[in-house]
């Protein structure tokens, strides 16, 4: 098995180029490869397939073998692979998700090769149902959640995938390890949840560290940056155009009032490329 390992502000993949369909053993190979000690060390296996309704198609299996809807920073690492290997001409293409259906994409090069990628990531889902969350509520703002003898209080979005965004003093230092994994299977996520926590250090810069559903801590998350820009602006505390901060860089996001679409631009790196010999 061919693969390159890219990253999107360190958020690492195992892209795989060339099946005609997602393969029947997918998530077990997802277990193996992205192990740190024993396989490459990803935080999930990302196919790029043909489309019928776009330029490609991304499927995204996380590292404990579960699939993603959608995943922000590997959309941008597909885009590169595909413009720098010249099976999309052009500086725009399009890529369709699991969950967030066809999205656009515009490429921002420098000799040839691309740097920077802008994606329309669509319109986030607010209804707290839909999401999904047992919350009954449209939006889902604030809303008390219980874990051990802490109480947060999150914001729902749905970007594709579910996430619950926390406000907190010092994002940079929280305890992921402690509230991520529990948070993550609360009994408000029927489909588990993505946990952001965030700190807004002023209307147009936020702090964010993530818990991904099904990965665990990582440097980055597109879709959990989306998600903080969309609620920052839902709780008055930023402006509809900011930076979010992560572990691993900044992505700056848009939330466009006229179209209702948030807009995320960042980069996307190539590590290496390898043939994967364990079966």
């Amino acid at each position: 098995m061919q693969f390159t390992k890219m990253n999107g502000l360190g958020n690492d993949f195992i892209v795989i180029y060339g099946e005609a369909v997602l393969p029947e053993h997918a998530s077990e190979l997802a277990v193996k490869a992205c192990n740190r000690n024993f396989g490459i060390g990803a935080d999930g296996l990302v196919y790029i397939l043909p489309s019928a309704n776009a330029d490609f198609m991304m499927r995204i299996i996380n590292s404990d073998g579960t699939e993603a809807e959608q995943c922000g920073n590997a959309i941008r690492c597909v885009a590169k692979y595909v413009a720098d290997h010249g099976y999309k001409d052009g500086d725009e293409l399009t890529i369709e998700t699991l969950g967030a259906g066809v999205q656009r994409v515009q490429l921002q090069k420098e000799d040839g090769i691309v740097k920077m990628v802008r994606v329309d990531m669509g319109a986030p889902v607010l209804d707290g149902l839909q999401i999904p969350t047992t919350v009954d509520q449209n939006p889902v703002i604030g809303h008390p959640i219980e874990v051990g003898d802490r109480t947060f209080h999150f914001t729902a979005v749905s970007m594709g995938n579910p996430h619950a965004v926390i406000y907190v003093d010092d994002a940079v230092n929280v305890d992921l390890h402690t509230w991520g994994p529990r948070l993550e299977v609360h009994r408000l996520f029927p489909r588990k949840i993505n946990v952001e926590f965030a700190t807004v250090n002023n209307r147009n810069q936020v702090d964010m560290r993530v818990w991904e559903r099904g990965a665990g801590p990582t440097l980055a998350c597109g879709t959990g940056a989306c998600a903080t820009l969309v609620s920052s602006v839902l709780n008055g505390k930023t402006d509809r155009q900011a930076t979010i901060s992560l572990a691993g860089g900044d992505l700056f996001i848009e939330w466009d009032e006229m179209d209702n679409h948030v807009y995320m631009t960042g980069p996307a790196e190539v590590v290496f490329t390898g043939q994967w010999l364990k079966s």
